[in-house]
């Protein structure tokens, strides 16, 4: 019984022996375990979709969209005042390469900016793009020539905007999957409700104060907004630090669901900013008064901001690309069945409403497709070179319509078709990026 008992005794000794070594094992592996997440950071694939961190962030990116886009949208105020005002002796045509290079640097600088925030984190780009903004505001307020707004309005503060906008898409990115569309949504309303809020304000301001002092008023608003934008806005993980190679830009473009999504995008880039430039002065030539004119841009980007925010919740249920590319169809049917036979203020005050929430949607969805498409460590570079061939299409596509509008002698029929066919052709290269995903299947989310 006393051997029993001692192989008992013993056994029971090697059982807890053996579990003692389990157990320290155990804590060596979680030890391990635990360093190798410090090291490697949080997983890029465990999205929270939500918390006060993320919210937080969604907030200053509303702020930072707010100040960039929300500026650039109301840039056709400034194509009619500059054409009256200071620019007066020069042609339309002119006068719109201001507007639409302005447009141009905003997304031209998505590469770089997308780069460094993929290297450093948005802190730095956000704080460059901060002062470059307000710094150009500021120089355009004690502007007279056409050089100098040129330089001061279309190149210093755009390439600020560009600096604020793309680290914010990369950025919010991180945050969120299943509700990503969502997301994206809220932030680019920031740029519906600037694009009513900065036209009203500096129509308004321009005949209290005076045109100087209107900028400066803008800027230091804008100011304000963007300190609390560096304060909040962050990435979830930490930034990949890589050598810059051109590759990183030019590598995306061999996948051919990216290449026909960049190529839409390049199409919708050329037309769907020209209502936003033109509807004021093509309102005013069909007999439309100044005041109520002047109202137009507002009430299109009150519009847009319902057409952020409701098809990006809808785009998270159905499917990013089945929302934009019905949208995009719907923009290019308004242009043609609606604009073009406009003549008087009730049918283009209702364009702009319609035009106004399927644009809001087309021309903001795209970073949440870029983002379905991509590696989530490289959303800043690969949404920065889909943009970089966009801003080609802002760039030619103002100076384009000035020149269709000089050769009709002012007419805007040329200029709406040209419109609405530019944009079915963009949503023709988003159905062919979408067949590249799944084939002909039509009920399905994509």
């Amino acid at each position: 019984m006393s051997g029993i008992n001692e192989c008992g005794e013993v056994a029971a000794t090697d059982h807890d022996n053996w579990s003692s070594e389990t157990s320290h094992d155990k804590d060596i592996a979680s030890y391990e375990a635990s360093a190798t997440e410090k090291r490697s950071g949080p997983d890029p694939s465990a999205f929270p979709d939500g918390g006060w961190e993320a919210w937080l962030a969604v907030a200053g990116g509303f702020f930072t969209v707010f100040s960039s886009i929300g500026w650039i949208n109301c840039i056709g105020v400034f194509q009619n005042y500059y054409q009256t005002n200071q620019l007066k002796f020069y042609s339309t045509s002119t006068v719109s390469w201001i507007t639409s290079t302005e447009s141009f640097m905003m997304f031209f600088w998505g590469p770089v900016a997308g780069k460094l925030v993929d290297n450093y984190g948005p802190r730095w780009p956000i704080l460059a793009g901060t002062f470059l903004h307000v710094f150009g505001l500021m120089m355009t307020s004690i502007s007279t020539e056409y050089y100098q707004i040129f330089l001061a309005q279309a190149v210093c503060s755009a390439i600020g905007c560009s600096f604020l906008f793309y680290p914010t898409l990369a950025a919010i990115g991180t945050w969120f999957r299943a509700r990503r569309a969502f997301a994206f949504g809220i932030i680019t309303a920031g740029s519906s409700l600037g694009g009513v809020v900065l036209p009203i304000m500096v129509e308004k301001l321009i005949i209290e104060v005076g045109f100087g002092w209107a900028m400066r008023s803008v800027a230091f608003m804008l100011l304000g907004l963007l300190i609390f934008a560096n304060a909040t806005l962050k990435s979830r993980l930490p930034p990949l630090r890589r050598p810059v190679s051109l590759m990183d830009f030019i590598r995306p473009y061999f996948e051919i669901t990216f290449l026909l999504l960049s190529i839409s995008s390049f199409f919708l880039y050329i037309a769907g900013f020209l209502p936003f430039n033109y509807l004021i002065v093509q309102a005013e030539a069909s007999g439309m008064s100044t005041s109520l004119a002047g109202y137009l841009i507002p009430i299109l980007n009150a519009a847009s901001t319902f057409g952020r925010i409701l098809p990006g919740y809808l785009a998270d249920k159905t499917g990013t690309f089945n929302v934009m590319i019905i949208f995009a169809v719907f923009s290019g049917i308004v242009n043609l069945a609606l604009w073009l036979p406009a003549r008087s203020n009730a049918p283009i005050i209702v364009f702009a409403c319609l035009y106004g929430f399927a644009s809001g949607c087309t021309l903001t969805i795209i970073p949440a497709m870029v983002a379905q498409i991509s590696d989530i460590r490289q959303l800043g570079v690969r949404t920065g070179a889909l943009y970089v061939l966009s801003s080609v299409g802002v760039l030619v596509g103002s100076p384009i319509a000035g020149a269709i509008v000089s050769d009709q002698h002012g007419q805007f029929s040329g200029l709406m078709i040209f419109c609405g066919v530019v944009l079915l052709v963009g949503a023709i290269f988003a159905i062919l990026s979408r067949y590249s995903q799944v084939g002909f299947k039509l009920i399905v989310k994509v």
